[in-house]
């Protein structure tokens, strides 16, 4: 009994195996059944990406930017620095401008940084390719290269020596810059060793130029942020060239204006001209100028002046009387509209009493003179009547 039923449930085992296998495979047969394939997806098609933002304007960083000229900027001209007129103004040198034509002076002049702790580098000419170009000036945190031109007053050619800043107070130099201590209080005395050549060179390179090359200490500068001009700098900029006396070709590189204590301040107290400047600013040929006796008066062959001119004090006249009491063309008579002289001829108008004249003019012939024939005297005047004294006594 005992063996058969071990037999059968041997037996049972594979059966059910097989019954749970094909279970399985029904299951599985449905589930496969049942899923649904997708359908493919539609074709992928290329689109290009939108084109960059165009890059913005170019523009170059104001140490770069250049004007030509086809002719070498003239000498710097010798001035004198206006006293600092307060604490935080910063020397900015006069330089040549090339506009209209021809170079103009910008006046030197004291300016506001545009913030603390930045330095002024001037701008400078330089013959580069066969033409002079310009490298505009820039704010910094040190002083760049500036063609080794030497400027004075603390821009000896290589860097600066005419202040520095002191946290936010900038302090001057008294050896080198002009300053009232008056107005600016925070000031130092330093002894500057100048070993740059000290002539009035305005340009580097070429013939006659300045032969100087940038440090590594300078070509370091030209790599830092810089701050362009301030708007004051480009009014003071405008107003030279606005103004005809800073043009080079009317001053003779002796600017009137040549520096001032203020930006664009032309009129202001305190505009200093430059050494061998007309008092004024150049006028056109042939104008007379204000207080100048017989300017622009026509002279004649004879030594007399144009009606109604001012007589020339300086130069004889023919007879070699003063031109004070110079005659007139008509028979050496002095001139009927100016004042009698101390010792000279009566005013043919105003003709003294007989017997009153004086000796020189009675009896005296001038030399040179000639003696006017009677017909053409001047009958008198029916109101001198009252000078003459009365013979009747």
């Amino acid at each position: 009994m005992s063996t058969s039923g071990k037999s059968s449930n041997h037996s049972a085992r594979p059966l059910a195996g097989v019954a749970l296998a094909l279970s399985a495979a029904a299951l599985l047969g449905g589930c496969v059944a049942q899923v649904r394939v997708a359908p493919p997806p539609p074709p992928r098609v290329y689109v290009a990406p939108p084109p960059p933002p165009p890059p913005p304007a170019y523009a170059e960083p104001a140490v770069d930017v250049e004007v030509h000229a086809t002719e070498a900027p003239p000498p710097l001209p010798d001035y004198e620095q206006p006293p600092c007129p307060e604490d935080g103004y910063l020397w900015t040198p006069g330089y040549w401008a090339w506009g209209g034509g021809g170079y103009y002076w910008v006046p030197g002049t004291w300016v506001q940084p545009p913030r603390v702790g930045v330095l002024w580098t001037p701008g400078y000419w330089g013959f580069v390719g066969g033409v002079y170009a310009f490298h505009a000036g820039y704010w910094g945190p040190h002083v760049g290269f500036y063609g080794g031109v030497n400027y004075g007053y603390g821009y000896v050619g290589v860097g600066f020596v005419g202040g520095r800043w002191a946290g936010n107070s900038f302090a001057y130099n008294r050896t080198v810059n002009n300053v009232n201590v008056t107005n600016v209080h925070n000031t130092y005395n330093e002894t500057v060793i100048n070993n740059v050549t000290v002539n009035k060179v305005s340009y580097n390179g070429g013939a006659g130029g300045v032969a100087a090359v940038p440090s590594a200490q300078e070509k370091a500068a030209a790599q830092e942020p810089h701050v362009a001009p301030t708007p004051m700098q480009h009014q003071h900029v405008q107003e030279a060239a606005r103004n005809p006396a800073l043009a080079a070709r009317a001053n003779g590189g002796h600017p009137a204006i040549a520096a001032t204590p203020r930006p664009a301040a032309f009129n202001s107290p305190g505009v200093v001209g430059a050494h061998g400047a007309a008092a004024q600013p150049m006028r056109a040929a042939g104008a007379p100028t204000p207080g100048t006796p017989n300017a622009g008066a026509q002279r004649f062959n004879n030594g007399g002046a144009a009606p109604g001119a001012q007589p020339n004090m300086a130069r004889p006249n023919a007879a070699g009387q003063p031109n004070v009491a110079r005659a007139n063309t008509a028979g050496g008579q002095p001139n009927g509209t100016r004042g009698q002289p101390a010792g000279g001829q009566p005013n043919a108008g105003h003709a003294p009493p007989a017997g009153t004249m004086h000796p020189q003019a009675a009896g005296a012939k001038q030399p040179g003179a000639t003696p006017q024939p009677k017909a053409q005297q001047h009958p008198k005047s029916p109101e001198n009547k009252k000078h003459e004294p009365d013979k009747s006594r």
